[in-house]
């Protein structure tokens, strides 16, 4: 019976020792994809065509994309990001869920 109690003590206490050291690890690890998914993710909205902005941003299909791309073309390059408004079918919702998406250059 002894025994049974040692055995249960090291236990409990090797997995107190170690899963923190395991949990933190996890939390790192998630956090640095995290970080490089952003990075992947942004989209330059002068040279992105129809088909990228709406597989990239959120709540933009290909109409509204394909008004994008036509605004582009009739009145030229985007300054800001905040100039989508001007787009049809772009609203405030949608641009604040993408602007941090979204690249100018």
């Amino acid at each position: 019976m002894q025994q049974v109690k040692n055995f249960t003590k090291i236990l409990l206490l090797s997995f107190v020792t170690f899963f923190p050291l395991w949990h933190t690890s996890a939390i790192a690890s998630d956090s640095q994809n995290t970080a490089v998914e952003k990075v992947v993710s942004t989209i330059n909205i002068n040279t992105a065509s129809a088909q990228e902005l709406s597989e990239r941003l959120n709540g933009v299909g290909i109409k509204r994309a394909e008004s994008i791309v036509q605004y582009r073309q009739t009145h030229g390059d985007f300054s800001s990001v905040d100039q989508l408004i001007a787009v049809k079918g772009i609203g405030e919702k949608v641009l604040e869920k993408n602007k941090s998406l979204i690249v100018v250059k």
